[in-house]
């Protein structure tokens, strides 16, 4: 990847992306492109996790296509991030955000053993976002903290 123009430092770090953080990002792409943003538009994603979570997968998929090579990394490269387009976007109308916000019920519920009260809180109520970004000092703490436990450079 080094020949595509990448810096060896950022190829280096790469593995601070997870499959999630890359799904997320490709999103993000994808809605950079939707809505035609240019250079004067700003998109923010969260990279929510790293390879260090995959390290079975990845050796799953190591003993299935071998190494992965520089010459994978070019391929990639122009195949998921060059030549990505906006196909699977679509433009949610109310009942459609809604039908996806309760798609949570399963992950939150009865996996997390959140309540179902707070879902609804998510929907309905505006101060529960009020009160998530109120929490902003302390997450980006947390994000801080995870950063240099992470030795990441930004």
């Amino acid at each position: 990847m080094i020949d595509a123009g990448f810096e060896e430092a950022f190829v280096n770090q790469l593995d601070l992306l997870g499959f999630s953080s890359i799904s997320n990002l490709l999103t993000a792409i994808k809605f950079a492109k939707f809505n035609e943003l240019n250079e004067n538009d700003l998109v923010l994603t969260v990279l929510t996790d790293s390879m260090e979570l995959y390290q079975s997968r990845l050796t799953e998929m190591h003993e299935e296509f071998g190494q992965y090579s520089k010459e994978n990394a070019i391929a990639d490269e122009a195949r998921y991030l060059k030549a990505v387009t906006t196909d699977y976007i679509e433009e949610l109308g109310y009942w459609d955000r809604k039908r996806i916000h309760n798609l949570k019920y399963y992950t939150w519920v009865e996996q997390q053993g959140r309540t179902y009260e707070e879902i609804m809180d998510q929907w309905y109520n505006p101060d529960y976002w009020l009160e998530i970004q109120a929490q902003q000092p302390e997450i980006d703490a947390l994000i801080e903290e995870f950063n240099h436990k992470a030795k990441v450079e930004l």
